[in-house]
């Protein structure tokens, strides 16, 4: 498996969403263990460091499903702001867990109700980190 890359805020700033949503129990277990086993095996860089094509929180987000011809297009935000109306995904969603720190071009495997799909990253509309938004 390819070692995702995270900005050091992004990560600090998941695992304290995360801390918080275990506390109150708005996350199933296996949802966070998921994404608490991507935070720790990602390397950490900082903010400006990160590459223009990997996918990092608020990055807007365009995929394929592999077989088909169906895209979509959506932002990888905190909980509290997701908003499926305005194609805004939790990172706490399978979906941003399993892209968050992934590159253009690489494909992830995920498992949906119908079975084991694989994703690949089509592009990145707009990632923070390359427009100089160090702070999102």
């Amino acid at each position: 498996m390819r070692k995702i890359i995270l900005n050091k805020l992004d990560y600090l700033r998941i695992k304290t969403h995360l801390r918080d949503a275990r506390m109150k129990k708005t996350i199933e277990a296996t949802e966070a263990q998921k994404l608490i086993n991507e935070l720790e095996s990602a390397t950490l860089v900082e903010p400006q460091e990160i590459p223009s094509d990997v996918v990092t929180m608020n990055s807007v987000v365009k995929i394929s499903f592999v077989g088909e011809e169906r895209q979509q297009e959506f932002r990888i935000v905190y909980p509290n702001e997701a908003d499926f109306k305005s194609r805004k995904v939790s990172i706490f969603s399978p979906v941003a867990t399993a892209l968050i720190g992934f590159r253009i071009g690489d494909l992830i495997e995920w498992m949906v109700p119908g079975g084991m799909k694989q994703i690949k990253i089509d592009g990145i509309i707009y990632q923070p980190e390359a427009a100089g938004d160090y702070n999102l």
